[in-house]
C-alpha cells in the first residue's frame, strides 16, 4: 500500500485542532476551530477523493481518540468518510494503549519503521494518515511517506503543533495536483524528492545548482 498523509494546515503551518474548540486543547491550546470559517463544498470534494482511495488508516493515540469519540456515531450509508473509518482496519502506534474500542483496531508496538513496513506491504491501495501530526513527522523524519496531501487554509494560528519540526531532514516534493477552493484554502500533492540547493548568478542572473 502506498502511504499518505492527508492533513488541514493553516499557512503557518499549525495543524492542531482545526475542527472546533474543544477538539485538541493539550498544551494549554485555545484556538481550535480555525478551519471552520473556511469550510466548502470544494474542500468536501477534495476530502471525499481522500477517503475513496482508503483502504487502511494509520492513526496517532490523539487522533485515534478524537475520531473514535465521533465517527462511530455517523452512520449514513452515503458518508464515505465515516463509512470508511467505521469499517476499514486501524492501526494506531502507541506506547500506552493497550486496546482499541473502535472496530477494527490493531494496536501497533515495537519499532515503527518496522511495523509500517510491513503494512505498506500489504496489498491494497493506500494506507492513509490523517491528523496524527507527532506520527506523521516521524514517518517524514524516516522516509516512509510516499505522498503528502495539503489543504492549507488562509488563517494564521499563531500557536499550536506544527506539522513539520525544525530538527526534520531538508526534503525537495514534486507537484502532482494542485487547485484552490472557493473560501481561498489551497490543496497540494506533493511526492518527496532529493534536496536541492542553488544560487543566483550576479552577473548573468541564472541559477547553478549544486
Amino acid at each position: 500500500m502506498k502511504l499518505t498523509v492527508n492533513t488541514f494546515l493553516s499557512v503557518d503551518g499549525v495543524l492542531q485542532g482545526p475542527g472546533g474548540p474543544g477538539e485538541d486543547t493539550s498544551g494549554g491550546f485555545d484556538r481550535g476551530g480555525w478551519l471552520v470559517p473556511y469550510a466548502d463544498e470544494d474542500m468536501g470534494a477534495i476530502v471525499d477523493s481522500w477517503f475513496k482511495k482508503a483502504d487502511a488508516f494509520l492513526l496517532g493515540r490523539r487522533t485515534y481518540e478524537i475520531f473514535a469519540g465521533y465517527w462511530p456515531n455517523v452512520t449514513d450509508p452515503d458518508d464515505i468518510v465515516a463509512t470508511k473509518l467505521n469499517t476499514l482496519p486501524k492501526y494506531v502506534p502507541s506506547s500506552t494503549l493497550r486496546t482499541g474500542s473502535w472496530e477494527n483496531t490493531t494496536v501497533l508496538s515495537g519499532d515503527l519503521a518496522d511495523q509500517v513496513g510491513e503494512l505498506k506491504a500489504k496489498d491494497g491501495d493506500e494506507l492513509q494518515v490523517h491528523g496524527s501530526g507527532a506520527l506523521a513527522r516521524s514517518l517524514y523524519e524516516a522516509g516512509l511517506i510516499d505522498e503528502l496531501r495539503l489543504l492549507v487554509f488562509p488563517v494564521c494560528v499563531g500557536t499550536g503543533k506544527r506539522l513539520f519540526g525544525d530538527s526534520g531532514p531538508p526534503s525537495g516534493f514534486t507537484l502532482g495536483d494542485s487547485r484552490t477552493t472557493a473560501a481561498g484554502a489551497v490543496y497540494s500533492v506533493l511526492t518527496p524528492a532529493p534536496f536541492q540547493a542553488g544560487e543566483f548568478g550576479l552577473e548573468d542572473s541564472t541559477v547553478k545548482q549544486q
